[in-house]
């Protein structure tokens, strides 16, 4: 195993014994280098690792502290992985939309709180006519944000937040070339909506995954046509 992943995996195994906690500031470096049997070059390429995908916070002039390690922190580094990929590459991600987005819709139908089911129908009524497709796109994370956090599950919230990159800009690429698609979006939206308020899970679950499946479809069928006709 390489000196640095050696490293990574002795921290791992002081964090995950409860040794290091949440908040916790971890030892100066010459000791903590000393105590884990490691050198300090090696020991400071980890914590530069662990400070990339946010479970150490490097904090200059302070110390190396670890983080929340809270799911939206953690899982934050997803959406930057989610970036690179396009193309068929969405596609996959798409397909794990439409398993996660369906599945937190219908939680939400079953513990979201009165509340917060008003202010999701605000979010949509919010919505204008006139809308542009900037407008419509931005309203459109808004909904599925607060429908994901509508679930309870911190988790689950996070990893659909965390794919919302390519599907948004597989649903403005829809919304400016498919006719129609505008309109369609609000209609299910309203759908998903009284699915909820209504506290209809699997009615719920029905309408986010035709939601969902819809903008994939049609990415499909456009690659596909795409692929048919080459330049």
């Amino acid at each position: 195993m390489p000196v640095t992943d050696e490293a990574i995996e002795k921290i791992k195994a002081m964090i995950v014994s409860g040794e290091l906690r949440p908040g916790t500031k971890l030892p100066k470096e010459a000791d903590l280098a000393e105590r884990l049997g490691l050198s300090r070059s090696s020991l400071r390429e980890a914590v530069k690792a662990l400070s990339l995908i946010r479970v150490l916070d490097v904090r200059q002039g302070d110390g190396t502290y670890v983080t929340s390690l809270e799911p939206d922190v953690l899982l934050d580094a997803l959406g930057f992985v989610v970036d690179f990929h396009q193309d068929n590459t969405v596609l996959e991600f798409l397909e794990v939309r439409r398993i996660l987005e369906p599945a937190a819709t219908a939680m939400a139908a079953r513990v979201m709180s009165d509340e917060d089911v008003t202010a999701l129908e605000a979010v949509l009524e919010s919505l204008d006519e006139g809308a542009s497709l900037e407008e419509l796109i931005a309203n459109d994370l808004e909904f599925h944000r607060r429908i994901a956090a509508g679930s309870g599950n911190a988790v689950l919230c996070s990893l659909i937040d965390g794919l919302s990159g390519p599907t948004m800009r597989a649903r403005i690429w829809r919304g400016l070339t498919e006719e129609g698609a505008v309109t369609r979006t609000r209609q299910q939206h309203r759908a998903i909506l009284d699915a909820i308020a209504g506290r209809r899970p699997e009615l719920a679950h029905s309408w986010a995954t035709v939601h969902a499946a819809g903008v994939e479809q049609w990415l499909r069928d456009t690659l596909g046509t795409a692929e048919s006709h080459p330049c």
